[in-house]
């Protein structure tokens, strides 16, 4: 392009001196019609000599929004009062199941004990009857066979009694009476301590029988062990004590009661029972009579 070329411009054109006039006209009419309006009015306003007074109306809300805000605290407080009162209903009703409940638990425990004394006591009853059945069968086998003094078989028992010192129906006496009190408490439990009348332990047994002659034993298998003479076990007598362990340390004691038996309580299992020498043998004896 040359140097010499037209450039355009791109200044604002400047406005047409007809849109000036235009607008210059409409500006002087504006300004004539609020001249002419003004002329026309009347010469002089009259002063504004009245006021009119709007309607008060604070004393009307404020007692709108006191008798709402009664009324809300009214529903509140009411709200409250139910809450409580639910409250209360509810906590008697727990009170109430939890009562009946225990009343039922005890009426069942009450029921229970009753039943398990019952058949305590007719257990008891039984087992009394059933010794009582068992002491008179062993007092009319150990009865004399013949009350006759003019028998030879009666004059002749001494000599085998003599020859036969171990029997138990060679027992008389204190010795007797304690091979019985023995015998009669075959089926009672052992118990650790007990001293009967229905449950004993080994030296506790052997106590009471010798305490129903008026001897009166050491309480312990240990000291009872030592409470009388010592005697070999191929010269046993009824009523004699028979020990298990050492003279003086022993561990567990029982009553010979003839024929190569013995009555002792055992343990827990077997209860009081009669039983061979055989079943266990034991260490030793001592003769108290």
């Amino acid at each position: 392009m040359s140097h010499t070329a037209h450039i355009p411009s791109h200044r604002k054109p400047r406005q047409r001196a007809s849109k000036s006039a235009l607008r210059a006209g409409v500006a002087g009419g504006v300004l004539s019609t609020i001249a002419v309006a003004g002329a026309a009015g009347p010469a002089q306003a009259e002063p504004v000599t009245q006021t009119i007074e709007m309607p008060t109306i604070t004393a009307g809300l404020s007692t709108a929004v006191a008798a709402s805000a009664q009324a809300t605290q009214q529903v509140a407080l009411d709200l409250e009062t139910q809450a409580h009162e639910d409250a209360a209903a509810e906590s008697a009703a727990k009170k109430a199941k939890k009562a009946k409940a225990e009343a039922v638990r005890k009426a069942e425990a009450e029921k229970k004990a009753e039943a398990a004394a019952k058949a305590r006591a007719e257990a008891e009853a039984e087992e009394r009857a059933e010794r009582a059945s068992r002491t008179a069968e062993r007092t009319t086998l150990s009865a004399p066979s013949s009350s006759s003094s003019g028998n030879s078989a009666s004059t002749s028992a001494p000599s085998s009694a003599s020859s036969a010192p171990s029997s138990s129906s060679n027992a008389t006496g204190s010795a007797a009476a304690i091979v019985a009190f023995a015998k009669a408490q075959v089926g009672d439990a052992y118990v650790s301590g007990g001293t009967g009348p229905n449950a004993w332990d080994c030296s506790g047994l052997v106590q009471a029988a010798y305490r129903t002659v008026g001897i009166d034993l050491p309480r312990v298998s240990q000291s009872q062990s030592t409470a009388g003479t010592q005697v070999s076990l191929d010269n046993l007598q009824p009523g004699d004590i028979l020990y298990w362990g050492g003279a003086g340390s022993a561990y567990h004691v029982a009553i010979y009661v003839g024929d190569g038996q013995f009555v002792g309580a055992q343990n827990s299992s077997t209860g009081t029972v009669q039983r061979s020498m055989d079943y266990d043998r034991p260490s030793g004896a001592v003769r108290v009579l």
